[in-house]
């Protein structure tokens, strides 16, 4: 006597009698994933992204767009009466008075924090192993724009509570948008809507920040994740992986379940880190005043590499063609341009530099290609040294440093370092390999498998 169909199985087969997806379901459910830890980088910035966008909606229930003033009335004594604008009172209302209010501002600001963080990881992974090579670039170019949407919705949402650290960094930012020639007024007025102080900057950052954006990172997620489906993923070398082949966990039972874990386990850390650590507290840096710059004032880590570039660059205006470049010109839109241009193009790059055009799916130990891992190493010494020229002043309180000493050592830091990180992780990567070369394969006529750090090793006849 055959058992009867369940509610569950009858509802199944009704759908697919009129959509026809069991196959697509079923080739999903077998789809191979990498079973290699670092491949979870990517997933833990998407479950970063929904934590964001959950957090975000909470937010946006309360937060109040706009630079009217008007007098806080509400429990925070030492603010009590003051002029503030509507935006900063309705952070203020969030953080005091909203239950759970504090506790979502500071997930999603911590969250955001580490959003960006993995990004940076998994770019440097995909970047270390060349992952980006053929057929892989666009894939690259997509990850690379996802950084830059991700910095940028930081920077605005890290701007919209109005205050004065984070009033300081809109007008860094809208000095350094005025800097670029000839066309740097116009879009400076466009992004802040005049000279700041303006009314029309916090409504122009909202909208960035909760729709235009977060559209734009949901299309290249998209995106991403469909160009791997049908890419299959890279692999690293070692057991049955080949170049025509493909192995991992398949994603039903296996990698369904991890990925669930993975992203509670994502979402506790987050919710740690913002019930148990304070961040960004507005009301002990006051509202925005364009008069006053608070100090020690530093950005979020993400944006600090600029800051520190404004800062310790020299004050270098040239004439060119009767106009002046403004100091901030250089460090703050020519640099890190120029540097991250070269970062985005960098597969057509090496590709054009080894004359390797061929398609790629096993990935390189980082010290197979010397050249690649110390110009990402180069790279990343040099953003460091940025990153901490953006708190020199609280470095030279801290350590009690003149802090015209330390801008001058980050200036020769900056120049220097990076050249030797090069040159080092050069000779390194070089000495790893000619170390394989003199090991060799073993003799002929013994079987053999490769180790994991890249040397041999016999297991019989």
């Amino acid at each position: 006597m055959s058992a009867r169909p369940g509610p569950a199985s009858g509802a199944l087969r009704w759908f697919d009698d009129r959509t026809g997806l069991a196959p697509v379901v079923r080739a999903g459910l077998r789809k191979v994933f990498p079973d290699h830890w670092s491949f979870l980088l990517g997933e833990i910035a998407l479950f970063c992204f929904v934590i964001l966008i959950l957090t975000g909606i909470f937010l946006t229930f309360f937060y109040v767009p706009s630079a009217a003033p008007v007098s806080y009335e509400g429990p925070y004594a030492p603010m009590h009466g003051r002029e503030v604008s509507a935006a900063y009172e309705s952070v203020l209302r969030i953080s005091f008075e909203t239950k759970a209010g504090l506790l979502m501002r500071q997930i999603h600001h911590w969250t955001a924090l580490l959003f960006v963080a993995v990004i940076v990881l998994h770019l440097s992974r995909v970047f270390f192993t060349g992952a980006f090579r053929r057929p892989r670039e666009l894939n690259w170019l997509m990850g690379f724009t996802l950084l830059a949407l991700a910095m940028a919705l930081g920077f605005t949402g890290y701007s919209l509570p109005d205050d004065l650290l984070s009033g300081t960094g809109a007008r860094i930012a809208y000095s350094a948008a005025l800097s670029i020639p000839f066309v740097g007024p116009w879009l400076a007025f466009l992004g802040f809507g005049g000279e700041i102080p303006t009314e029309a900057f916090l409504a122009r950052f909202y909208v960035l920040h909760i729709m235009l954006l977060p559209g734009l990172v949901i299309a290249l997620i998209g995106a991403h994740i469909g160009l791997v489906v049908l890419q299959k993923h890279t692999q690293y070398k070692g057991g049955p992986a080949r170049e025509d082949n493909v192995v991992g966990r398949a994603f039903w039972p296996g990698q369904a379940f991890l990925s669930t874990g993975l992203f509670f386990l994502t979402a506790a850390i987050a919710a740690l880190l913002g019930g148990l650590f304070q961040i960004n507290p507005i009301w002990l840096f006051g509202p925005f005043d364009a008069a006053i710059v608070s100090s020690p004032a530093q950005p979020d880590w993400y944006v600090g590499w600029r800051d520190g570039a404004l800062r310790i660059f020299p004050p270098f205006e040239p004439t060119v063609l009767g106009s002046t470049i403004p100091a901030a010109f250089i460090p703050g839109i020519v640099i890190p341009g120029a540097v991250f241009t070269a970062v985005a193009l960098w597969p057509f790059i090496e590709a054009a530099l080894t004359g390797d055009r061929e398609p790629h799916h096993l990935l390189d130990r980082i010290w197979e290609h010397p050249g690649r891992t110390a110009t990402g190493v180069a790279i990343l010494a040099f953003f460091s040294v940025l990153t901490l020229a953006g708190g020199n002043d609280v470095l030279a309180f801290s350590f009690g440093f003149e802090l015209e000493f330390l801008t001058n050592a980050f200036r020769w830091l900056a120049l220097l370092l990076p050249p030797v990180a090069w040159i080092v992780t050069w000779r390194l990567c070089r000495a790893r390999l000619r170390e394989g070369e003199r090991r060799g394969p073993p003799a002929a006529g013994r079987a053999v498998r490769r180790r994991p750090d890249g040397g041999f090793e016999e297991v019989g006849e």
